[in-house]
């Protein structure tokens, strides 16, 4: 990735990688299967581990491959969602139990780096939540309110973040904040899960389960593990059809990260208080990656003195709804030129998914309308640092039958009535996404996609997704997501056909990267499922 590249890349991934382990290649028993090599993922394993469960990971990628590896890598207990807005979704014991989940899974993190020595970047540091300019300031003291009913007594309002470039106007300080690299610290994790007996197998794509008085989990190499317990940590569930998928909404949120001189920003964590889905005044969110050489596209030598890493986040827009993202960078790096002006070049670009649940918190528990020794973990509403290690903690109660005094505020079957406007708008939004199917199309001849890009092209009722790659070669998949049957729409800064109802997303030729699908685009260079129906018939016609 260059400066000049209309592609994104994470930053993560550009300072480390987990060597990859071997794919599953025999069947398999073990107390605990867990699908999914994230930060959700790891940590239950980690634990589960520690605790004497014999357990194996499975991921279709590498270890922190996902959505992991694209995060800013806030850890914090200031919600996204606002503790005035929890308390009117969850009451107020249910703010406070969030407070207390949040703080103690950065209080888990800190944990475990101390006990397994892993060098991650870990640091203790303040948040800064302020008002854009114009705004009322009154809304900051409805969040220290009700921030304190939640427990966290030690917020407090000040007259501005401790930042000389511009004056945020009043702010609220939230002390015992964190960040860190979560590549290094996965990497720990891989270390110690395998050292306690743990098995991680990538490579190994998870196309069936089911549960029972034993869980199989079945994977497209053939292989099958058998479990007492399958633990779905694949950022949305790839188990079910509605269950969860109509709860919760995925976005793409943008990224830019951009060198600037050490000691011109005071290391923290800064948020505005824009709505996170607002169309005019989307919400940002900041902070410093201290000594970041490591984290260069160009060789040390060409980058010059050591330097800090300014990180600057926001401009979500739902998952397959636009495809403007070099827009959404301009506009992220106007906004943050104009408050930090000492930033030097822009060297990462990158995008992220972000599942927002209708009331602000994540599903984390027993599959609904599943097998009880089914759980899955998703929803991480921009906190998915945070709420993966609190799947971590909890599903290892959960699974060894201990109680856990969040088990209700995060239990996927959960009903919020007072969520029912948010409810209704989501699935609105999906359900207008199925007129797509009477759609002319993107293009009207494959002869008008040029080289690395992709379009949705109309032959008679059929929409086909069409990607033509590098060295000129067209290949075709149908536009049908394999999930619920939405078209999918191509997202040219990242190379994927993403669907816009539930956010699943595929590679240019038509290959599942994202659930909740879990099976590929179906080619076009063959018959369709329609035209193989057909033929099966015609074969037994007489039987």
């Amino acid at each position: 990735m260059n400066n000049d590249s209309g592609k994104s890349v994470s930053v993560w991934m550009a300072s480390a990688s987990i060597p990859l382990r071997a794919p599953l290649q025999e069947d398999a028993r073990t107390d605990v299967c867990v699908v999914g090599a994230g930060i959700a993922g790891l940590s239950t394993a980690y634990l589960l581990a520690r605790s004497g469960k014999s357990v194996i990971v499975l991921d279709d990628g590498p270890c922190a491959g996902g959505e992991t590896g694209r995060t800013t890598a806030h850890l914090s207990n200031a919600m996204d969602d606002r503790f005035y807005e929890l308390e009117r979704l969850h009451g107020t014991e249910g703010a406070r139990l969030a407070a207390e989940s949040h703080a103690a899974a950065i209080d888990q993190i800190e944990e475990i780096v101390e006990r397994e020595e892993i060098d991650c970047d870990f640091e203790r540091l303040n948040g800064y939540l302020f008002v854009p300019p114009g705004d009322p300031t009154d809304y900051l003291d409805r969040e220290l309110e009700a921030a304190h009913r939640a427990g966290l007594t030690e917020v407090a309002r000040l007259d501005r973040a401790p930042i000389d470039s511009f004056d945020t106007g009043p702010c609220l300080r939230f002390p015992r904040q964190a960040q860190f690299d979560p590549l290094r610290y996965l990497a720990g994790l891989v270390r110690a899960i395998e050292r306690d007996g743990g098995r991680i197998h990538n490579g190994s794509h998870v196309n069936h389960v089911s549960g029972g008085d034993f869980a199989r989990v079945a994977t497209q190499r053939g292989p099958t593990v058998i479990c007492d317990a399958v633990v779905i940590a694949t950022n949305t569930p790839v188990v079910d059809r509605f269950a969860i998928h109509t709860k919760q909404a995925p976005y793409r949120t943008y990224v830019i990260a951009a060198r600037i001189l050490p000691g011109t920003v005071p290391p923290a964590l800064y948020w505005d208080t824009r709505e996170r889905h607002a169309t005019r005044t989307p919400y940002h969110y900041v902070r410093l990656q201290r000594g970041s050489l490591a984290m260069q596209p160009r060789p040390i030598d060409e980058v010059g003195p050591s330097h800090d890493m300014l990180i600057i986040g926001g401009e979500d827009h739902k998952t397959g709804h636009r495809d403007d993202a070099p827009a959404r960078w301009a506009r992220l790096e106007t906004w943050a030129r104009a408050r930090f002006p000492a930033m030097q070049e822009i060297e990462f670009r990158w995008s992220g998914q972000v599942l927002e649940p209708v009331d602000g918190l994540a599903f984390i528990g027993a599959n609904p309308l599943d097998e009880p020794n089914v759980y899955i973990a998703t929803g991480d509403s921009g906190q998915g640092m945070t709420h993966g290690v609190i799947a971590g903690i909890l599903l290892n109660d959960l699974i060894a039958g201990r109680s856990n005094p969040w088990k209700g505020l995060y239990e996927p079957s959960r009903k919020s009535l007072r969520a029912a406007w948010e409810f209704t708008k989501e699935n609105a939004d999906v359900a207008a996404q199925y007129a797509a199917w009477a759609m002319p199309g993107d293009v009207d001849s494959s002869d008008e996609i040029a080289p690395d890009c992709g379009g949705i092209l109309r032959r008679g009722m059929r929409l086909i997704a069409a990607y033509r790659d590098e060295t000129g070669v067209l290949h075709e998949h149908s536009a049908v997501c394999t999930h619920l049957g939405c078209i999918v729409r191509w997202n040219s800064a990242e190379s994927t056909w993403d669907c816009p109802c539930h956010g699943s997303r595929f590679d240019p030729e038509g290959r599942v990267i994202n659930g909740p699908a879990i099976a590929n685009l179906e080619s076009m260079q063959g018959p369709t499922a329609a035209e193989r129906l057909a033929g099966w018939v015609q074969s037994h016609e007489g039987d």
